[in-house]
This record gives C-alpha cells, structure tokens and sequence, in this order.
C-alpha cells in the first residue's frame, strides 16, 4: 500500500516559516521524483516545488527564494522549508510522487493546511 503523510503544517504570521514533511512507504522512494503542490480554495492545484531522484530542484515562481525543497531518501521523507510566508500561501499542501521511468503514476498525500495571517 502506497502512502504519503504530509506533516508540519499550521497557522503562522506573515513573514514566518514553517517545515513541512512528507514521509512515504510502499514505494522505492529513492528513485521517486517527488513534489510539493498546493491549492487554495477556489483556485487549481498548483506545483510549488519539484525534486528528482538525483537532487535536482525546481520551484514555482512564487516560491523562488522563500521555499526549499529537500529530499531524506534514509528516512524516505521529503520536506518544504518555508520563509517569509505570505498570505497568499495560504493553502493545502500535498505531497506528490511520481513513479519512473515515465512518471505516469502519481501518488498523493492527504494534505495539510497552511494558513498564514495575522
């Protein structure tokens, strides 16, 4: 059975940080790329943050140089630092894992809110 837990979420002022985690089983993780999406309410489900099997980032626009995404394949987790938060990060975020080699399976998490407000 494939799971994905999203972890780390909560209320948070602007200009704040948070961490959120992602912990999977039933996959070979490792050879996963892995991904950090959200969506508001009323809005799509957008990508936030991308990483590969090898490491390799990418990130929404709107995430550049606030959010990192890193990979802990020994602990078969992936994470979301986020900083300077913004209202407009306001929204669920989903863990996404897509299966090699053509990434045509996609598994996703339950979700955990982010609210940002002060």
């Amino acid at each position: 059975q494939v799971q994905l837990v999203e972890s780390g979420g909560g209320l948070v002022q602007p200009g704040g940080s948070l961490r959120l985690s992602c912990a999977a089983s039933g996959i070979i993780f490792s050879i996963y790329r892995l991904g950090w999406y959200r969506q508001a309410p009323g809005k799509q489900r957008e990508l936030v943050a991308g990483i590969s099997s090898g490491g390799r980032t990418n990130y929404a626009d709107s995430a550049k140089g606030r959010f990192t995404i890193s990979r802990d394949n020994a602990k078969n987790t992936v994470f979301l630092e986020m900083n300077s938060l913004k209202p407009e990060d306001t929204a669920v975020y989903y863990c996404n894992a897509e299966s090699p080699p053509n990434y045509n399976r996609h598994y996703w998490g339950q979700g955990t809110q982010v609210t940002v407000s002060s």
